[in-house]
């Protein structure tokens, strides 16, 4: 689930936190996350933006507790570090905040309220989830973490929103450089589009689903 540029960027060459999408993308966003039983965000993409993605709307949140849900879902931070500034508003946010590192010996860290091993292949990992009751897992970025589930090929949905801005530099949506991505994904009929709509602001928001 990703705002994007005509060329592809996540960010203005500059870098930083970068909030391209608008209204129509918000929506669809929030769409996604009242779907998610937990959101993945990479510890480059939390540090830029210093918080995580909420659903706003009041009736998706009382949808969630109807449902047997938390109103947001986990936030799930990839990261090999293991501690971040306590004062970023993303632990005042009211939501549960699971941190995935590789193996480590040391008490949770402050702010978290679980610890998950990353397991040696996202599909280990997204097995350990679905374990812990987070079936339903939304990707929120950055690049690096978009990259290395794609070249597992465990990535069910691409959901794209287009908007009407050129912005060069190097902030792809996914990592540049020689080594690409499976063959797989590139064949003819890998992905199958589920949606295309046109949305304000003249912003397209583009549903693709793998085709396995």
């Amino acid at each position: 689930m990703l705002a994007i540029s005509l060329d592809g960027r996540l960010a203005p060459a500059a870098g930083g936190a970068a909030q391209l999408g608008g209204t129509g993308d918000r929506r669809a966003l929030e769409e996604a996350l009242a779907w998610a039983d937990g959101a993945l965000i990479g510890a480059g993409t939390l540090r830029a933006h210093r918080t995580t993605c909420l659903i706003r709307d009041g009736e998706r949140q009382a949808q969630r507790v109807q449902d047997g849900r938390p109103p947001q879902p986990v936030a799930l931070v990839v990261s090999r570090q293991q501690s971040f500034p306590r004062e970023w508003p993303f632990f005042r946010q009211p939501l549960q905040r699971w941190l995935l590192t590789p193996p480590v010996a040391t008490p949770v860290p402050s702010g978290f309220d679980q610890r998950l091993t990353l397991g040696q292949s996202w599909q280990e990992t997204l097995r350990s989830l679905a374990k812990a009751g987070l079936q339903r897992v939304l990707l929120l970025g950055g690049a690096q973490l978009c990259g290395s589930l794609l070249a597992e090929d465990v990535v069910d949905e691409l959901q794209l929103t287009l908007t009407p801005k050129l912005l060069g530099g190097s902030h792809h949506w996914l990592p540049t450089g020689p080594k690409g991505l499976p063959d797989l994904l590139a064949e003819p009929g890998a992905w199958g589009l589920e949606r295309c709509d046109r949305l304000e602001a003249d912003e397209v928001l583009l549903h693709y689903c793998r085709q396995r």
